[in-house]
């Protein structure tokens, strides 16, 4: 049971990834406010959109989530934003939570492991 709903932005440069994350947010009653292929697109939605959470991949092209980290923290220092990375990528983590991301996921996604990130966010 879902405690808070909350607007999503996902965000990675792969549709599979997205539709993954889209099925099990809305699967748990969450809404997905957008989604973004890359970090410079994600920067913008989450201007326009002000979603409530942000679930963004580490690596993208154009920028990378790091970068977009740091431009979505500059907008709104109370942004909320896990960060997405493959298994090997700690180093990257890393510096995703020292630019402002609140927790991270490893992908492959476990269904639970998302939910308890997100609700830990809300």
């Amino acid at each position: 049971m879902v405690e808070k709903v909350a607007a999503v932005l996902v965000v990675d440069d792969a549709k599979f990834m997205r539709l993954t994350l889209t099925r099990i947010l809305e699967k748990a009653g969450h809404t997905v406010a957008g989604e973004a292929e890359n970090g410079k697109e994600a920067v913008e939605l989450y201007r326009r959109l002000r979603p409530e959470l942000v679930i963004m991949d580490i690596t993208m092209p154009v920028m990378n989530g790091i970068e977009a980290v740091r431009a979505i923290k500059d907008t709104d220092p109370g942004a909320k934003i896990i960060i997405c990375s493959a298994l090997g990528q700690q180093r990257m983590v890393v510096e995703a939570i020292e630019a402002g991301a609140a927790d991270f996921i490893v992908k492959p996604f476990e269904e639970n492991r998302v939910l308890e990130a997100v609700a830990r966010l809300l």
